[in-house]
């Protein structure tokens, strides 16, 4: 029997806040559509997105490639496991393995980043026989037990202690505390090596060298956290191709397949042969998602959105520092790499998220005062320019009232 719901967001709100888990605090609009770089709720407002689903739609919303492709193959074959070989699967092995570090020689896919931090953990348990894993303050890896076993923050930890042991975090960008972390039964260490949720802050050149040396001196696993950075959301197709950097096992995740479940554990050749049956993914590579991720990868070549990234990444940091300098500024500092950008902010994030959002601009917070901003890498010079032009209007506003 058909349903018939009246699609007002105030209604849409209801429901959900009733029905659903109530995990999530619910904003004052409901999307109805959304199409590139623009969402439309259910009133036929339009607002224009620096979010980009977490990141996951680097893309956008609705690219007609990347819809032709998976309506194609949802036609043809949409579910196969992993024990029958299929092309689509073998094809997207085949092409991802090329963009990843040299030695990364081998894939294992899933439905999700936070999927892929627990296969990288149990993988790196596996082959080195040690439960130790290091893991840095300010980190997010996900919130299933092992991921979040990785994770630092108290709040997202805390209702469900105790988790996994033999994790440990020590603080972010330092490499004596991790050093002096290190102990016999240390078998891994995760890293993001730009933090999103923790604010927006990269580690060090001399810190991501000193972790790779630290590794191999004491023949530890280096586990890369490319969930949110990977996919040219930087300027580069990986984070770690700004610093030439072999992880052992990186993971991958959000904008890999531009809107369907997918996640992926690049895997090095330090790691050891992986026991047949040690792990597994029912859904794990199905030829719709890697359908879609191979759409993904033709978009990126063929627009250059890597290039694209980069490119209008060091134009928003432009403009953003010559709208917020000076001591008076509302805006502390400006942190970030292509177009994953943080503005710390004099006062809590929360408020100006909300009237962004009120004024036509969807962005996300980075913990209590950072604004993150994380918009389609396919956006044009003149969008990007528009939400720009809203945030510092907003921020200059807010500032001006608080001081009022």
């Amino acid at each position: 029997m058909l349903l018939t719901i009246d699609t007002a967001s105030t209604t849409l709100r209801d429901i959900e806040r009733r029905i659903g888990p109530g995990l999530q605090p619910k904003r004052p609009r409901a999307i109805a559509s959304a199409d590139g770089v623009w969402l439309t709720d259910t009133e036929g407002e339009r607002v224009l997105d620096f979010a980009a689903g977490h990141g996951v739609a680097a893309l956008g919303h609705g690219h007609p490639r990347w819809v032709q492709a998976v309506s194609a193959q949802a036609a043809q074959l949409s579910v196969c496991t992993d024990t029958f070989a299929t092309p689509r699967r073998a094809e997207l092995y085949s092409r991802l393995q090329r963009l990843m570090p040299y030695g990364l020689d081998r894939l294992f896919l899933c439905n999700s980043g936070t999927e892929a931090v627990e296969a990288a953990l149990k993988f790196a348990r596996a082959s080195t026989g040690r439960p130790g894993v290091i893991a840095f303050q300010g980190g997010f890896h996900g919130r299933t037990l092992g991921a979040l076993s990785a994770t630092a923050r108290p709040a997202f930890r805390t209702p469900f202690l105790p988790l996994v042991p033999g994790f440990s975090h020590v603080r972010f960008d330092d490499l004596d505390a991790l050093r002096a972390a290190l102990t016999p039964e240390t078998g891994a260490i995760i890293v993001e090596l730009i933090q999103g949720e923790g604010g927006v802050r990269s580690a060090s050149p001399a810190f991501i060298q000193g972790l790779r040396e630290l590794c191999d001196e004491h023949g530890v696993l280096l586990i890369v956290d490319e969930i949110q950075t990977g996919y040219g959301r930087t300027g580069r197709f990986l984070a770690s191709d700004h610093h030439d950097l072999r992880p052992d096992l990186l993971c991958l995740g959000k904008a890999i397949a531009g809107g369907i479940p997918m996640g992926a554990v690049a895997i090095g050749d330090r790691v050891g042969e992986l026991a047949v049956g040690s792990h597994g993914s029912t859904f794990g590579g199905n030829p719709l998602a890697c359908a879609a991720a191979l759409a993904v990868l033709d978009v990126f070549e063929d627009e250059q959105l890597v290039n694209r990234s980069r490119r209008l990444g060091q134009h928003a940091m432009a403009r953003l520092r010559a709208a917020f300098r000076g001591p008076d500024s509302p805006v502390r500092a400006l942190r970030g790499e292509g177009l994953m950008i943080g503005l710390e902010l004099r006062q809590r994030v929360g408020p100006i998220v909300g009237q962004l959002l009120a004024r036509g601009l969807n962005v996300l917070p980075a913990g209590p005062n950072v604004l993150r901003l994380l918009p389609p890498l396919i956006i044009d010079r003149q969008d990007l320019d528009t939400g720009l032009d809203l945030i510092i209007a907003t921020l200059h506003d807010a500032h001006a009232e608080a001081g009022a």
